[in-house]
């Protein structure tokens, strides 16, 4: 370094600027490259399976997002631990399955809704977060944008690991947030201004600076920020700009869908550039996702696959995902495997070099000789590090997974999904060949099926708790109604 500064003392003072300005940007990047990565999440809501360029929209436009597959591993056969958002959010955000404790609808807005006990109405106080994880490994976290994992104090994300939380403790917002009008808070105090009109754009100002800022302040601490974006989730509302380079679609709610995705897409490309400009990029760990299949709300697409949110379908839980780690991870690969949402925490762990917590004791309100049983059978956590299948694409790992909701409920075990609805006879599909469940193997493979249908029972019959709260009766019948269709419809709008 002496040698370096005395160089630039005999150099003119513009060119010895520049030079500073590319030694401290090297300095940077050789600090980053010896600790372990910085972690980044981002959560659309919502969104359609089919809604990106690289998954094969032809009406929408995802530039960011297409490069970013490109960038890195994109997962076709990737799953979330629910279908609908709150007990999606409670799987990924710990790791577990969310009925393991209780957690199987979506939170109502109070106790008064269905009977419940409303200490309960919140992801349990005795569940480990991301944050606290990665704060047990020596992470700085920050989580930007929608919880609705509670509102009670308790539950609140500062109690919950998280150092800074800007966002709605709820499930849905305006996207045009106005002073004294908008439920969005910083750290328990309401926000008054806005750097930003649109929600969006304001959910990314807010996270870039805090990654600016701990960049500068603890440049050796690695830092964790889960952008949970509400987009493209209702009210259906975009920017007059944004909708203009829509014009063309005339169905206006998917019009409006287009143009919100297209915001989100932008925010994703400003996360990146921003990472790339402060030589962040090549050590950051990224995953891009849903939190589950496309609402028959919002006008999104879920490709080929039937069904959508609120149904135990494939395009009800079955979501593209993409990781990116140019350090780590080769570029353009798309992995074979079976993904889940439940594999964030397991894997963020392993990238960081630590272990998982132990599970706290179980509450008062579970079953302890339950969940010991449920532990010994399937291990403290529900997801696996996929490290491994993410840098080895080739990879093709078996997995088991399981979901339930207002009387439906599936199992997927290795390519084969059984599907046990509400409403009829349960149905077996081999979605690793026939992701449009278009063909019931039920008749056909009598063995596959009674053993999958028993397996499902057996887990259910391990549950350490029952559902900690109902749920509206709405998904019945809205599932009821996507069960009885038999194709997936055509992309809307797209060109002929």
């Amino acid at each position: 370094m002496p040698i370096v500064l005395s160089f630039l003392a005999r150099t003119p003072l513009v060119i010895a600027t520049v030079l500073m300005c590319l030694l401290s940007q090297s300095l940077l990047q050789a600090q980053q490259n010896q600790r372990p990565p910085n972690i980044v999440v981002i959560l659309a809501d919502d969104m359609g399976y089919g809604d990106l360029g690289c998954m094969g929209s032809q009406t929408l436009e995802t530039p960011n997002l297409d490069q970013l597959a490109a960038a890195g591993v994109l997962c076709r056969h990737a799953y979330v631990a629910s279908s609908v958002c709150s007990p999606s959010r409670a799987g990924l955000m710990t790791g577990r399955d969310p009925r393991r404790f209780g957690y199987e609808g979506n939170l109502n807005a109070s106790a008064n809704s269905y009977a419940t006990r409303p200490e309960l109405l919140g992801l349990p106080t005795g569940e480990q977060t991301l944050a606290d994880q990665l704060k047990s490994a020596g992470y700085a976290t920050a989580l930007i944008g929608k919880w609705h994992l509670g509102t009670g104090e308790a539950f609140h994300p500062n109690q919950r690991g998280f150092d800074h939380f800007c966002g709605m403790l709820g499930g849905s917002h305006s996207y045009f947030p106005l002073n004294g009008r908008n439920s969005i808070e910083r750290n328990g105090t309401p926000v008054t201004e806005f750097s930003s009109e649109y929600i969006t754009d304001f959910f990314t100002d807010e996270g870039l600076r805090f990654i600016d800022w701990q960049s500068e302040q603890q440049p050796k601490q690695p830092w964790f920020v889960f952008f949970s974006y509400n987009a493209p989730h209702t009210p259906m509302q975009a920017l007059p700009n944004d909708l203009e380079r829509f014009s063309h679609i005339t169905d206006k709610k998917r019009r409006t869908y287009a143009a919100m995705v297209y915001a989100l897409d932008r925010n994703v490309g400003r996360i990146r550039q921003s990472l790339e400009d402060s030589g962040q990029w090549d050590n950051t760990l990224l995953v891009f996702f849903s939190d589950n299949g496309g609402a028959t709300s919002n006008a999104s697409w879920n490709g080929p696959l039937r069904g959508a949110k609120g149904t135990m379908r494939e395009g009800g839980i079955r979501i593209p995902m993409i990781w990116t780690w140019p350090k780590q991870f080769q570029a353009g690969q798309v992995c074979k495997s079976v993904i889940s949402s439940l594999d964030l925490m397991p894997t963020f762990m392993s990238a960081a070099g630590s272990q998982p917590l132990p599970l706290n004791d179980p509450p008062s309100h579970q079953d302890a000789r339950n969940r010991k049983r449920m532990v010994e059978l399937a291990g403290p956590y529900d997801g696996i590090d996929v490290l491994p299948q993410l840098t080895d694409v080739s990879l093709d790992s078996q997995r088991r997974l399981h979901w339930r909701l207002q009387g439906q409920a599936a199992i997927l075990f290795g390519k084969h999904k059984l599907v046990r609805l509400s409403h009829r006879p349960a149905e077996l599909f081999d979605v690793g060949k026939d992701i449009a469940e278009a063909n019931n193997k039920r008749q056909t493979h009598h063995a596959e099926f009674e053993e999958m249908f028993e397996a499902l029972g057996t887990w259910e019959s391990t549950l350490p708790t029952v559902p900690l709260w109902g749920s509206s009766p709405v998904w019945s019948g809205v599932s009821a109604e996507h069960y009885d269709s038999l194709n997936p419809r055509p992309e809307p709008s797209s060109p002929q």
